[in-house]
């Protein structure tokens, strides 16, 4: 289920290629689970999207592992998204459920973007090029 226009990873340290594909699949979740809200998408379809997210994760954990870069911070967020996935998952979809959880959705979401960009000296520190950045909604 991932979208056309995603970029395969070069190397094992390539970390702008792990972090564009993970910020594409943190985006296709709040989509997925937008279509899920109004009978458009499956359960089944946001878990997909919920397992790409921990594929690109570890890409990406690995990516900067590879330049000694610590990621430890951040290594609960897979565990952090997926309690409130299950719990939002639990209940029928509605647009009111999906208003009631989104947020938590988010805010997990933006714990991860915020620790991926406080590494933005320590990459360029080593030679690396600016982060891509994909726009995210963190209300």
């Amino acid at each position: 289920m991932r979208p056309s226009f995603t970029y395969n990873q070069r190397t094992p340290g390539d970390v702008p290629a792990a972090v564009r594909n993970l910020l594409l699949s943190m985006k296709q979740l709040q989509e997925v689970l937008r279509q899920w809200s109004i009978a458009q998408a499956s359960e089944g379809q946001v878990s997909d999207v919920y397992v790409q997210i921990g594929t690109d994760f570890n890409t990406t954990m690995h990516a900067f592992a590879y330049h000694q870069i610590d990621l430890s911070d951040i290594h609960s967020i897979p565990k952090d998204l997926r309690i409130v996935l299950e719990q939002c998952l639990a209940e029928d979809p509605s647009p009111d459920v999906l208003a009631t959880f989104m947020p938590e959705v988010r805010r997990v979401l933006y714990r991860l973007l915020r620790g991926l960009n406080s590494r933005q000296d320590a990459w360029k520190s080593i030679g690396g090029s600016q982060f891509p950045m994909i726009s995210f909604d963190s209300r």
